[in-house]
């Protein structure tokens, strides 16, 4: 133990070879001889569910590479960082592979992964390994839990369950049905929101969550909603029902097999965080039009009108490499980035001989840092401690479709 973090300079100062599964965002600028370079994985969905995000994260961290190393260099700190990046395919048996990977190769921080799914399965890996596992969008309360390694840029699903029952509630609803896939984050969601509808006075169904195979018949669970839908209608009368649908890019056939349902087409749905600017609801018209004529919209963490000058700059730079516009979740892996750099900064002043004071450091430098998405404080699970959330829903522009942001959670 003491030898590992006696100086974390010295041991990263070995990690100048690449595993075979996470390769470096983009070509680095020549470090000069003797400078350790501090390389630190990052764990993204880049070809499977939710690559919008994971695209956007590494773009990010290319960014944050650029200017951190642009800030090491100006201040003479005597090293320098590259961000690695493996695809997960948001798939939980590969996370578990690419983790112990990154444990191979003694890296100290992971970045990632993004979803709960992923980082509950990882979790049992992590209480062992003495790594410091920060992520940019897992939400799931199952996963708050003090003292461990891992760490959230983003809020719990508490936060943003509250956030979106408080709009579908002053929206004048009165009666929703709730859906989720099957995994640790959506479920997480569908609870929160449902329970927070619930303290509102409102009357939730609470649908079992549907199966994550890529070729799943949504009929039976279009069904299913139609039936909740007709019965709380029944009883709250039109106009006061509505669905809630925590989900990934699978929304896209849920959406085709629910447009063929007069009843659902005519209720509001509202949706969860892994959905936005999700390119496969916009590249289809069927499933599109579904979202615009429900009024669709689903809540990303939000970006501060007060940091604008700060976030901004970056934002446009991301949209540079991707061609879309990055939410908060993919703006926090650049602040996520700077907080580990800072940290590894603090240690040349702070000793760090256990792997408990490397998470005090890390914590303290987060807790004291202001990012261009705000100031980083986390709360005792390590999670961030608040926020507000950006509404986005989908409009059509001439033949194509469209994120655009509509509201906000404390509008």
């Amino acid at each position: 133990m003491r030898k590992r973090f006696t100086t974390l300079l010295t041991a990263f100062a070995s990690l100048v070879v690449i595993s075979s599964a996470f390769v470096a965002c983009t070509k680095s600028e020549p470090v000069e001889p003797g400078i350790p370079v501090v390389q630190v994985p990052a764990m993204l969905s880049l070809t499977g569910t939710w690559s919008s995000l994971g695209l956007a994260s590494k773009a990010a961290l290319e960014v944050a590479q650029q200017d951190i190393n642009t800030y090491l260099d100006g201040k003479n700190a005597g090293f320098r960082i590259q961000p690695l990046v493996a695809d997960s395919k948001l798939d939980t048996t590969v996370a578990k592979r690419l983790f112990m990977e990154a444990v191979n190769g003694r890296y100290s921080f992971l970045i990632g992964p993004q979803s709960s799914a992923e980082l509950a399965a990882i979790k049992p890996l992590v209480d062992k390994a003495q790594v410091v596992v920060i992520s940019q969008s897992s939400t799931a309360g199952s996963l708050a839990i003090a003292g461990d390694a891992i760490f959230r840029f983003c809020p719990s699903d508490k936060v943003e369950g509250a956030a979106m029952a408080k709009t579908i509630n002053e929206d004048g609803i009165k009666g929703v049905v709730t859906v989720a896939r099957d995994d640790a984050g959506n479920k997480g969601l569908q609870s929160s929101t449902g329970a927070e509808f619930t303290k509102l006075g409102g009357e939730v169904e609470a649908l079992a969550p549907y199966g994550t195979a890529e070729n799943i018949d949504f009929a039976p669970v279009v069904a299913n909603i139609k039936a909740k839908v007709l019965a709380l209608t029944a009883t709250h009368g039109e106009g006061h029902v509505a669905v809630y649908l925590a989900s990934f890019d699978e929304i896209k056939n849920l959406f085709k097999a629910a447009a063929a349902e007069p009843v659902l087409k005519n209720v509001k749905w509202y949706g969860s965080d892994g959905v936005v600017q999700s390119a496969a609801l916009t590249s289809d018209a069927v499933a599109a039009d579904f979202a615009i004529a429900t009024e669709y919209f689903a809540p990303a963490y939000g970006l501060s009108p007060a940091y604008e000058s700060r976030w901004k700059p970056i934002a446009e730079r991301i949209k540079k490499i991707t061609g879309n516009e990055p939410d908060a979740f993919a703006l926090v892996v650049y602040d996520a980035l700077w907080t580990i750099a800072r940290t590894v900064e603090a240690s040349k002043t702070t000793p760090v001989e256990t792997f408990a004071q490397l998470k005090t450091l890390f914590t303290t430098t987060a807790n004291k840092n202001e990012g261009i998405t705000g100031p980083d404080v986390l709360n005792e699970a390590g999670d961030r401690a608040d926020g507000t959330f950006d509404y986005w829903s989908i409009v059509k522009e001439g033949s194509t479709y469209k994120w655009v942001l509509t509201g906000k959670s404390n509008d």
